[in-house]
């Protein structure tokens, strides 16, 4: 019997567990644990990502999964709803960028995120001639086309790019070169709404669209002229595609007169294969990372899914296999509360102290543990109160301030520490506090900002240190003060995001003074967060809005996170990391009415080794 050894001239190795590395891909191996052949191979996934900032279709983009850009769209129903914004991807969420200079749907778009092409389109009375150029950070006017055009198909860089197709069902392609259109080589077949597009000017594609019924067919160009390539196995328009001519991807589109598609084909630049992996939802006339290398790394950004969708999904044929990030199901409280007060712990070990309880206004001085499944009963506050703040490990925390009656019930200064078990009293925080900022442990905790009264606006601006037995003055907050904000870092490495009055705030403490940051993309009244001074997760907004958004911060700039299943604010949050936090019950409608027993966890995106056991059948 001939041997593996013999056919490929390796001996399988004997492991006791399987490896994790890129080399072993292709390779087999004996796993002596559980006694089976196994190897690693590659396979095709869609998955999804972070949400656009806003949900819009009709838009297009351009760049490379890792950093994309997406532009223009129709935000709503008509071309009143037509819109200048966009917005750059960088592999993990969405931030706004430049606005264009004229609103449009329906453009064609190229290149990369720091040099993107957005050429015509329509205002929705006429298509446009308008070219703008992007530097990563804002658009400027170039040269028109010749004529107004609308989906068309366009690909090459913002300075060597090929426009082609358009409405009505057009043959007519030109060249640019970054400053002039010149008239090119015509395609076969007049058609419009052909997939974005993909290639360089010298080597490009033309897929799909409508002639004027959906069509199946590819065109080549090699710089000069077009020539058929192979068909489609599926007829479609407003697909999403990117890659290059000998490797490229086509994902989604419409499929009239089926509701759309999700199917996935690759162009090997012969012949087009179907993928196993379809999107997780039928979509067209989206953004794509049009620019992308080849075809194992896509993009589909937002587009129609039966509506307006910010909805963005990743495809990527890789050794790995990828789980997204995403918010699930924990377990519920015991009560449902909001504005309660929360330890930073970790998201499989914090608390819930106090708050008030649904639907009435009644407060409580229960403590609630947290052991990463269920909540139980700890040891109990002194006073039952509320929009108190605080911080530290699950077994070490403190918690200062509070009112003990809502609306606008007498404030508390008292501060108590806890030990695992039970509360003991400290040093009285120096003031009357509601809703402030905390962070730190209980030997190096840090609050600040708050409402010296329930009706006192604005908040103060007072920053106070605690070091367990006392506290002591810190560096004051910028005027106007904040409360309600999001919550991380260190007594020298703080931040404090969102909250009111400004809303998109976003401020950092080292151990001395508040420095302005970066602000949130907008208002974030009632903000939650989790993580660190330069990686947060934040989440949540003010009523009646009941957001399920989340945005994360990297230390430099924010950008989109996947969202929760319940819309909530006044939240159980500060628990765990920017990858591994909770949110647990809060206000899914006005304040005394509709409070949620519900937790939810969040666990960052993350990536494996796809091993396969090798059988015989």
């Amino acid at each position: 019997m001939t041997t593996y050894k013999e056919l490929f001239g390796k001996p399988v190795k004997h492991l006791s567990a399987d490896p994790t590395d890129a080399e072993a891909a292709g390779q087999v191996w004996y796993n002596t644990t559980s006694g089976t052949f196994k190897s690693i191979v590659s396979s095709g996934a869609w998955s999804s990502a972070s949400s656009m900032i806003t949900a819009r279709n009709g838009s297009s983009g351009g760049g490379i999964q890792t950093a994309a850009i997406v532009f223009g769209g129709l935000v709503g129903p008509g071309a009143p709803n037509r819109t200048a914004l966009t917005e750059e991807y960088n592999g993990s969420g969405f931030s706004a960028g430049g606005a264009l200079n004229t609103a449009r749907y329906d453009p064609g778009g190229t290149g990369l995120q720091t040099a993107a092409l957005a050429v015509g389109g329509t205002d929705g009375t006429s298509d446009l001639a308008i070219v703008e150029e992007y530097d990563g950070s804002a658009w400027s006017e170039q040269t028109n086309i010749p004529a107004g055009r609308k989906w068309m198909a366009l690909f090459g860089t913002q300075t060597a790019a090929v426009m082609t197709a358009g409405n009505p069902n057009l043959t007519t392609s030109f060249k640019y070169d970054g400053t002039n259109w010149t008239t090119t080589g015509a395609l076969s077949t007049g058609r419009s709404a052909a997939a974005k597009g993909s290639g360089v000017q010298t080597a490009g594609l033309c897929v799909g669209g409508q002639v004027p019924a959906v069509t199946n067919a590819t065109e080549e160009f090699d710089g000069s002229s077009w020539t058929a390539g192979g068909n489609l196995n599926t007829a479609r328009k407003y697909s999403y595609g990117g890659g290059i001519q000998t490797s490229s991807l086509i994902g989604g589109g419409s499929t009239p007169p089926g509701p759309g598609s999700a199917a996935t084909e690759l162009y090997d630049g012969t012949s087009w294969t179907t993928n196993p992996a379809t999107m997780g939802t039928a979509s067209y006339s989206g953004g794509s990372a049009s620019n992308s290398p080849d075809n194992t790394a896509g993009l589909a950004m937002g587009g129609w899914k039966g509506a307006n969708s910010g909805g963005t999904e990743e495809f990527n044929v890789s050794i790995n296999t990828i789980t997204p990030g995403a918010w699930a199901a924990g377990g519920n409280l015991p009560a449902a509360k909001g504005n309660t007060n929360v330890s930073v712990g970790t998201a499989t070990t914090c608390l819930s102290v106090g708050g008030m309880l649904g639907p009435g206004t009644s407060v409580t001085n229960v403590t609630d543990e947290y052991d990463g499944a269920t909540w139980s009963g700890g040891g109990t506050y002194p006073i039952s109160f509320s929009a108190a703040t605080g911080s530290g490990p699950a077994a070490a925390s403190w918690v200062t301030g509070g009112i003990t009656s809502h609306p606008a019930g007498p404030t508390v200064s008292t501060t108590n520490t806890y030990d695992g078990s039970s509360w003991t009293g400290g040093t009285a925080y120096p003031g009357t506090i509601i809703n402030a900022g905390g962070c730190g442990t209980q030997t190096a905790g840090l609050a600040w900002g708050g409402l010296a009264t329930w009706t006192t606006w604005p908040g103060t601006t007072n920053t106070f240190e605690y070091d367990g037995p006392s506290w002591t003055a810190g560096g004051a907050l910028p005027a106007g003060g904040v409360t309600q904000s999001g919550c991380t870092g260190t007594q020298i490495a703080a931040l404090s995001s969102g909250g009111s009055p400004a809303g998109n705030a976003n401020t950092s403490y080292d151990g001395t003074s508040w420095t302005a940051e970066t602000v949130m993309p907008r208002s974030w009244p009632q903000s939650a967060a989790s993580g660190t001074q330069t990686a947060t997760i934040s989440y949540l907004c003010a009523n009646p809005t009941a957001s399920v958004e989340s945005i994360h911060w990297d230390g430099t700039s924010w950008a989109t996170q996947p969202s929760l299943g319940t819309g909530r604010y006044a939240v159980v949050g500060r628990s765990g990391t920017a990858a591994s936090a909770i949110a647990a019950g809060g206000y899914f409608g006005p304040p005394g009415a509709g409070r949620t027993i519900s937790t939810e966890e969040f666990t960052a995106a993350t990536t494996a080794a796809n091993i396969k056991t090798i059988t015989t059948s």
